[in-house]
């Protein structure tokens, strides 16, 4: 098997050759990719476990002697411990595979509906994806507990002044995301799971757009609920994690009722299994998960202070050249951000932008990009989005750049 890219130095052109995709044409055009917040691309040494597993063996994993399935359960048990690895967890059995970031949260808030009681405060950032937004939303519809809005400026940054204001309601739980998806601000976690320890709340990290570019240490931050997609990563689709702190996960009630998930079952009682399958009922996605492990393999072997130096040029160099073109105006301008730009330009509509472009061989994101509340703060209807990744060039933006201008032309 091809392995993972070894950087001494960052060769772009040598990673590109790893991920097949980019080397397409759509409308006869090269295509250039910068839809990578809504899911990013996957390498051969990826594809090439998944293959490898239906063709040599695939069988359910945990419950058969035969050579197959030990074979599996093995690789999806090593997968875990990999993934426990580059989170830096104290335990791989605080590693909860899922179906992605949606599943991770949604399993958490179901936990919690038997703890929250009436008039309990829980606060979410004004930042989040909907899916941080929409289970609390529900939870707190079941339990009568309290939601509370950390607000945003218009840098695109949290108000930390109104999130001080805010902790003295003594909150049960706060639920920020690690980096927004619309705006690419990196919020300040570390200083926000501190101060939320402080008044004896728990916190939940939302990953999924931080987990491409950086690499979190759960137990540096001390965060109590950390969750993340392996589509966002160069892995499936189909397939996330949810770390958690083994406390809360002896804690809280599992997710589902099913297989795996239980000790011993009567029609009188059940018992659940212990960690981590008391939440990993069914047969879950075995091959996502191996390619999980796959997809942080590699792009451990590039190393994320590569990629993450090699984006922020991406980044400043794209913000530059869209900040030239006459009526463009980018959203989201916090200090610290990540490789993500989001965009209006004057009088055209950001799905006409998209729409041309696309024609051109360019593949961005317009919308609201399910963060409505944001688009409501700024008075916009949405965004056109590109979003950047290490095996994106410096070319590929040029290419954009001429896009909309192109584009500008014909909509004007």
């Amino acid at each position: 098997m091809k392995n993972a890219t070894q950087n001494t130095t960052f060769d772009v052109h040598k990673i590109r050759e790893d991920f097949p995709i980019l080397h397409r044409k759509v409308n006869g055009k090269p295509l250039v990719y910068f839809d990578n917040a809504a899911t990013s691309q996957t390498p051969l040494q990826v594809i090439e476990k998944i293959t490898n597993y239906y063709s040599t063996y695939n069988a359910n994993i945990h419950r058969g002697v035969h050579q197959l399935s030990q074979e599996a359960t093995d690789r999806y048990e090593e997968a875990r411990q990999t993934i426990q690895q580059h989170f830096n967890a104290k335990h791989a059995h605080e590693i909860i595979f899922t179906s992605g970031t949606t599943h991770s949260i949604n399993l958490v808030a179901h936990g919690f509906g038997s703890i929250l009681k009436k008039g309990d405060v829980i606060l979410v950032s004004a930042l989040e994806h909907h899916s941080n937004i929409v289970p609390w939303q529900m939870l707190c519809e079941k339990t009568e507990a309290i939601l509370k809005v950390i607000p945003m400026t218009e840098l695109g940054e949290l108000d930390m002044n109104q999130f001080d204001a805010l902790l003295k309601l003594n909150p049960k739980l706060v639920f920020v995301n690690h980096i927004s998806n619309a705006l690419g601000t990196i919020n300040p976690i570390k200083i926000i799971i501190e101060k939320s320890h402080n008044v004896g709340a728990a916190v939940l990290i939302d990953g999924a757009q931080a987990c491409p570019h950086i690499k979190p240490d759960v137990q540096e931050l001390d965060v109590d609920f950390y969750v993340t997609s392996a589509h966002k990563m160069c892995g499936p689709t189909g397939v996330g994690m949810l770390y958690a702190k083994e406390y809360w996960l002896e804690k809280l009630p599992p997710y589902q009722g099913g297989g795996e998930m239980i000790s011993e079952v009567t029609f009188e009682k059940t018992t659940y299994a212990g960690l981590p399958h008391k939440f990993e009922a069914g047969t879950p996605n075995i091959c996502g998960g191996i390619a999980f492990g796959a997809a942080v393999d590699y792009m451990n072997a590039i190393g994320f202070e590569n990629i993450a130096a090699y984006e922020n040029e991406l980044l400043e160099y794209a913000t530059a050249q869209l900040s030239a073109i006459e009526g463009l105006k980018i959203y989201g301008s916090s200090k610290q951000k990540t490789s993500v730009i989001s965009f209006n330009i004057e009088n055209i509509h950001a799905y006409d932008i998209g729409t041309i472009i696309d024609k051109l061989g360019i593949a961005i994101r317009t919308g609201q990009h399910c963060t409505q509340p944001i688009m409501d703060f700024y008075g916009i209807s949405g965004t056109a989005r590109a979003s950047f990744a290490f095996y994106n060039t410096k070319q590929e933006i040029d290419r954009l750049v001429e896009a909309l201008k192109k584009a500008i032309l014909m909509l004007s």
